[in-house]
């Protein structure tokens, strides 16, 4: 069973953790290409290299455990002092090594699928050096990645576009229209999931696929995108850019920890309201998805990160159940119903 996921950071990497216990699905991973801020910012501007801390996460999510999981640990290593050293993973200067090696970010990424044992296809939604672009509400405008994605006041992005005209990479359109469930998120709901959709002819395929769409809504909203967003408005935000419906929703109930949960309401972060409509087309799927502790920060990191994350196993097991078929006779019949 083809299996195609769309994001990026840490939210798609728990996604590809919890999926890569299932043997039978042929996973495939498209990440976005427009990171430019901490480590990807210097790796752009000194060496012409594309962003490559998503691809990066990809490529350990899916790696198979090692007996002691140092060479894991290695490769997610992130130094803390030194000059010119301080806030990048040794990960990415040995991906910046082995795309000059092999003359390619492609040829990196294949190389790394050989020494980690990655089992599934890692693609990047293009090879175009592009920016972010986010008009807002109140007529200013700002363009770059890192900017849009840590402001300092909250504002409400009105028009998402690139700067420049850029192609999908064929095999990521490729994984798209041969695929029989398509993932997309949880991430950044702007500059991480909705970057890739932006690229063009990647909504075009997302229209055109046979695929069933499932949506994983973010945990908690961000300043800048999502904040005083409920859990409708951004589902009917991500299918205006798609252009198409979502089949299924997979929302958490589960409990947040308490005291990340206090950090976010204190800082004017909310819990998305659940208004999602009985009826809509879509199957919405209600479940503990999250994990029980509070996610810490490495050293070294001065990026912005969120405090709580969706647990692996319980997405892989919850996702599992809907490519099985759990929810099949379920969407059918809401189908059959809006015929």
């Amino acid at each position: 069973m083809n299996i195609t996921l769309i994001g990026g950071g840490t939210g798609t990497s728990n996604v590809l953790k919890g999926l890569k216990l299932h043997k039978d699905l042929d996973l495939s991973i498209i990440v976005g290409m427009m990171d430019d801020g901490g480590s990807n910012a210097v790796i752009r501007d000194e060496f012409g290299v594309l962003p490559l801390s998503d691809l990066r996460k990809s490529i350990i999510a899916l790696s198979e455990e090692n007996e002691n999981g140092w060479i894991r640990d290695l490769f997610t290593y992130r130094f803390s002092t030194g000059n010119g050293l301080k806030g990048h993973t040794l990960g990415n200067l040995l991906m910046i090594a082995m795309t000059d090696i092999t003359g390619s970010e492609m040829g990196a990424i294949e190389a790394f699928k050989y020494l980690f044992s990655v089992r599934g296809r890692i693609l990047p939604v293009t090879f175009d050096n592009t920016e972010l672009v986010a008009e807002y509400d109140d007529g200013t405008k700002v363009q770059g990645e890192h900017l849009i994605d840590a402001p300092k006041v909250h504002k409400n992005i009105k028009k998402f576009y690139l700067n420049s005209q850029v192609t999908a990479f064929k095999e990521a359109v490729d994984a798209i229209l041969t695929a029989h469930f398509i993932v997309i998120g949880p991430g950044d709901m702007y500059t991480t999931t909705l970057a890739n959709i932006i690229v063009p002819g990647i909504s075009e395929a997302l229209q055109k696929t046979g695929a069933k769409l499932i949506f994983i809504p973010n945990l908690m909203s961000k300043i800048g995108q999502t904040r005083g967003f409920t859990q409708n408005s951004m589902l009917e935000t991500m299918e205006g850019y798609i252009g198409r419906k979502f089949d299924y929703v997979l929302v958490n109930n589960g409990e947040l920890p308490a005291k990340a949960l206090e950090r976010y309401i204190a800082e004017g972060e909310n819990v998305f309201k659940d208004d999602l409509k009985k009826n809509s087309g879509r199957v919405i799927i209600r479940t503990d998805l999250v994990a029980n502790s509070m996610i810490k920060k490495d050293k070294g990191d001065t990026l912005i990160r969120s405090l709580v994350r969706h647990e692996p196993e319980k997405l892989g097991e919850a996702l599992y159940e809907i490519f099985k078929g759990k929810w099949g006779r379920v969407l059918g019949k809401i189908l059959t119903f809006y015929r």
